[in-house]
């Protein structure tokens, strides 16, 4: 397969050039950023963007210089988690600037261009094939990493949709990842969908940080008693022999879905008692980079 650099003439379009500048402005943006983690699971519904903004949110509270970038271009829902989905942008010298929510989190998103929340994203194009339609989200999800002002960052989480074709357009773009984090919750249907993502990450040479196992049982709010919604499949053991430790277990509370709803509040995780569940999280992740629990990251 040839490269753009292996063409030896464009005809005059200026395309390899276009395309240089492109990838050149990406790799100038990552290079303010200290360390990229994809947030994935291969199935929907498993609260996967809700496990991305209680993570980043948790390692903004320890003092870390945090982003999201919303890489679901056709679902966005970072925004509205963030309480910032009628944020305005605005661009400079340097590019867009990323609106910023709760404990100075920035966030580029595809929803914060839409004038009209309730419509979907039509992409534009001279056919609309599959094939053309997956060129042109490549091409937008590059252009939302290279062309948004991020500044300096420790961590810059990624959440990603349920389709392993977006992971594979980040790799390619990004080059490296310095960690992946994948979403599951107990069932075993999930549990079979995610085995194959932890595969595909795998085969693509990415390094994974392990498995969050979502909505593990929930306290009723009367009682106190906990109960499983799901059957308990032992997820724990499940993914351990394929590399992908599990790293936390994260019960269903209802106040994690008043924040979906509501938008993520300066004042904490809006469900104050999981803290800790978080905290324990990102302890691993820490681990797992080698860097300390809270503060600046040296280079």
């Amino acid at each position: 397969m040839k490269h753009y650099k292996d063409i030896a003439g464009d005809g005059g379009s200026g395309i390899v050039a276009q395309v240089t500048e492109k990838l050149t402005a990406l790799n100038e943006r990552m290079g303010n950023v200290k360390y990229k983690i994809a947030v994935m699971s291969g199935k929907g519904g498993v609260g996967k963007s809700t496990i991305t903004v209680s993570i980043a949110a948790n390692m903004a509270q320890n003092g870390f210089k945090v982003g999201i970038l919303d890489a679901d271009l056709n679902g966005p829902s970072i925004p509205k988690m963030m309480g910032i989905e009628n944020a305005c942008l605005t661009t400079d010298h340097e590019g867009v600037r990323p609106p910023t929510g709760a404990f100075g989190i920035k966030i580029m998103s595809t929803e914060l261009f839409m004038a009209a929340r309730e419509r979907p994203i039509n992409w534009d194009g001279p056919s609309s094939t599959y094939s053309w339609i997956s060129v042109i989200e490549a091409t937008a999800l590059r252009e939302l990493i290279a062309d948004t002002a991020w500044g300096e960052l420790d961590f810059l989480f990624i959440d990603l949709p349920p389709v392993l074709a977006r992971f594979r357009d980040l790799t390619q773009l990004l080059g490296k990842l310095d960690g992946v984090i994948i979403v599951t919750i107990p069932t075993g249907i999930a549990n079979q969908i995610v085995v194959k993502s932890i595969n595909a990450v795998k085969e693509m040479g990415a390094p994974i940080i392990g498995v969050v196992e979502n909505m593990k049982g929930f306290a009723c709010v009367h009682c106190g008693k906990e109960n499983r919604p799901y059957e308990d499949v032992g997820m724990a053991d499940s993914f351990e022999w394929l590399g992908a430790p599990c790293i936390g277990q994260v019960p269903f509370d209802k106040r994690l879905l008043e924040m979906s709803n509501a938008g993520l509040s300066g004042t904490g995780t809006n469900a104050p008692h999981l803290h800790g569940v978080f905290e324990d999280i990102n302890k691993k992740v820490l681990a797992f980079l080698g860097k300390p629990a809270s503060g600046q990251i040296d280079q």
